[in-house]
């Protein structure tokens, strides 16, 4: 029955076959759209439905603020914009200038993000203390980071690297570059002068050597291609998931389209504001151009990229599952399909790279505009009432620990897994959609 369910869902959504929703109607202002009639209501967050205003400290509602703000700046006129995220944070914050955050958990920095442009519009109006407090929670987050945060030991492969989260010991995962680093880069960008000069390279020598780091022991040269996660040490128990031997040890099995997103995405942030005489922007900027290479070849005729990205939709789940520690898990027959939040993210990051000159247009504005298309064209539809709904994203995903095996990093998982269901209005596509419209907005 629950096979037969995801089939029919999994059939409805590529079909549309909802009576709420609609074709495409219009291609203009696609940003605005989904701001008003989506982020600035409801989205979910992990399957749960939330509202901005009043919603928890996180990174998914974080990237969906993060992305109003930035609507906010390309059309200032809506200062409904500015004024929801505002609430968001004052929410949030409680009157104080802290957050509540996990140990060591780089997932719980990321929406940090919007409070390097709410200080500075607050110092702007007059009001310091808002101001203060924003700053003071950024500069809180951001040493965090660089000075408590868990890292791989002296002693180990890629020393110096941030643990993912400190139930994940000496992992390194793509998706903590966009939550952990491109905030520090933020924070280096708006307040790392008042270090002095010195105590600014060196944190931009840390924030380079994230990148560095990950892309040395992730990054498939032959299949251009970063897998999800990497472990310094693949012999332990919540590393169950690692390739054990070369040539890429330590390696998650497969390369998932969301992980590769948030990496994509991280790295063309980090380039907008890193001072570009550092001796390592040429060494991201060179990255960079190796992931939007590999993406590219693995881009599907419709525009979009599909949830695994080394297979089209020929590839299924096995139907046996994964044998782990006695058990089976992850066990089902589903394919392969065209996913909305990765698609949305290497929309943006094509757009912005290119925009920033650290891409070809020659290379890649085909592979962009193409991107754009087919996300409208594939995920997007609008309701009669002017509703408009983002299709077709994978919920969650990640790998491990010991105390769930089930999260084995296979096919099969990414594809079956308990917490990898599709879905919809996900806040993790609908941020990265208004910014890859955004983007494209401003190049028309």
């Amino acid at each position: 029955m629950r096979q037969y369910l995801y089939i029919l869902f999994l059939a409805c959504i590529l079909s549309s076959c909802s009576g709420a929703l609609k074709g495409v109607k219009s291609k203009s202002a696609y940003s605005q759209k989904m701001v008003e009639n989506r982020a600035m209501k409801t989205f979910n967050t992990n399957r749960n439905e939330q509202q901005l205003a009043k919603a928890h400290w996180d990174y998914v509602p974080g990237l969906v603020a993060y992305s109003i703000l930035k609507a906010w700046e390309q059309y200032p006129e809506k200062q409904e914009y500015y004024n929801i995220v505002k609430a968001y944070a004052d929410y949030c914050l409680k009157g104080l200038d802290t957050v509540h955050v996990k140990e060591s958990n780089i997932d719980d920095l990321a929406a940090g993000k919007i409070l390097f442009t709410l200080a500075k519009e607050e110092q702007k109006k007059g009001n310091v203390a808002d101001a203060k407090r924003y700053k003071d929670c950024a500069t809180f987050l951001r040493n965090k980071l660089k000075f408590q945060h868990s890292r791989i030991g002296t002693a180990m492969p890629g020393a110096g690297g941030f643990f993912h989260k400190g139930i994940y010991p000496n992992q390194m995962w793509l998706d903590g570059l966009y939550m952990g680093p491109a905030l520090y880069a933020g924070w280096q960008d708006a307040y790392g002068k008042e270090e002095g000069e010195a105590a600014n390279l060196q944190s931009w020598d840390d924030i380079a050597h994230q990148f560095k780091t990950i892309h040395q022991f992730t990054y498939d040269k032959d299949k251009q291609l970063n897998y999800h996660a990497w472990s310094a040490d693949p012999t332990d128990e919540n590393s169950f998931w690692a390739n054990k031997t070369g040539p890429y040890k330590g390696c998650s099995p497969e390369f998932w389209g969301r992980g590769m997103g948030w990496y994509f995405a991280a790295l063309v942030d980090v380039l907008e504001v890193m001072p570009h005489d550092h001796a390592d922007y040429k060494n991201l900027a060179q990255i960079v151009n190796q992931v939007a290479a590999g993406l590219a070849r693995y881009q599907d005729k419709s525009g979009s990229w599909y949830q695994l990205l080394q297979y089209d939709d020929s590839k299924k789940a096995d139907g046996k599952g994964d044998e782990v520690a006695g058990g089976i898990y992850n066990k089902c027959d589903h394919a392969n399909y065209l996913e909305s939040s990765a698609s949305a993210m290497f929309t943006y990051a094509y757009l912005k790279g290119i925009r920033l000159g650290v891409l070809d247009g020659g290379d890649f504005l085909p592979v962009a505009e193409k991107a754009y298309s087919g996300l409208v064209k594939n995920f997007i539809r609008e309701g009669e009432n002017g509703e408009i709904n983002i299709l077709q994203s994978c919920a969650s995903a990640g790998l491990g620990p010991l105390k769930d095996i089930s999260r084995t990093g296979t096919a099969n998982y990414y594809l079956c897994g308990k917490d990898v269901t599709v879905t919809q209005n996900e806040g993790k596509a609908i941020g990265p959609f208004i910014l890859a419209s955004l983007e494209y907005e401003r190049k028309k």
